[in-house]
């Protein structure tokens, strides 16, 4: 079952598989649901007109994205080298304890074909491509989306604690194109691919699987909710295991392809300056 996001004429409406649902539901409803109950409250709605209109982010404004670093090797051999504190990410990648922060709330998330930003602060930006696990109130994992962990590796190369900047940005957060539902067990061995165009050309791609990830999914998601409630369900990006060489940044203008099992999320680099944007 897949779950999409529309703008309507009526505002912000949800589909699965293509049909309209009603207007009264909402995601945050559905994530209320133990994983057992949830085909089968979706199954008692009923389906409207096919869905049209502006694709949206799958993510409701009062949802939480949070992600977890250092889960690839590949992840953390690059965060050493752009770290003048090298071993600090060693010691992440092999304690007990996951990185895990905030990183946007819902209203500040793209969706597919929207845009990214990078900022004007920065001379090195990235692509981080990860999957994104979607969680019940439950905190069971009841699907995915794919994401882009939009990052300047430079800001949080001078320093560990400028993360939050490095992260949590305007256009750094992406999620879409909708929410595949499923088992977590079809989520151990995906595909995840990443590309960047540039003026119609491929300058870097890039491909990993999820099963190269250190950290088994349900480990992620235990210590997310260690401390933390959240009634209405989360969203949690896993970290990334494709990483750019050093002398790759993105610009403005450029156009990123992610592409998570079946679902591929796109988006451009947002080509104006901040102080042109609305």
């Amino acid at each position: 079952m897949y779950l999409t996001r529309h703008l309507s004429a009526d505002g912000p409406r949800w589909a699965l598989d293509d049909a309209f649902l009603p207007p009264s539901f909402s995601l945050g409803l559905l994530l209320q649901h133990p994983r057992a109950e949830m085909e089968g409250f979706l199954h008692t709605l009923p389906r409207a007109e096919t869905a049209g209109g502006t694709l949206l982010p799958p993510i409701e404004a009062g949802h939480e994205v949070w992600a977890a670093g250092v889960t690839y090797l590949r992840s953390r051999e690059a965060r050493e080298v752009e770290s003048s504190v090298k071993d600090i990410y060693s010691r992440v990648y092999e304690a007990e304890r996951p990185e895990l922060f905030f990183k946007a709330v819902g209203w500040r998330v793209a969706g597919h074909l929207m845009l990214i930003r990078v900022r004007e602060d920065s001379r090195w930006n990235v692509p981080e491509p990860e999957l994104t696990l979607v969680i019940n109130a439950q905190r069971e994992i009841i699907g995915f989306c794919a994401g882009n962990d939009v990052s300047s590796r430079d800001i949080e190369g001078d320093n560990p604690l400028y993360l939050p900047q490095a992260k949590v940005y305007e256009g750094s957060c992406a999620l879409g194109p909708g929410i595949l539902l499923g088992d977590v067990d079809h989520l151990r061995d995906l595909p995840i691919r990443a590309e960047v165009r540039r003026e119609g050309r491929s300058i870097f791609k890039g491909e990993t699987r999820t099963s190269r990830m250190k950290r088994p999914l349900e480990e992620l998601v235990a210590y997310l909710g260690r401390e933390l409630d959240f009634p209405r369900g989360v969203f949690l990006m896993t970290g990334t295991g494709i990483v750019p060489p050093q002398d790759f940044s993105m610009e403005r203008g450029d156009l990123v392809r992610i592409t998570i099992g079946s679902l591929t999320l796109e988006n451009e680099v947002d080509p104006r300056p901040r102080s042109l944007q609305p």
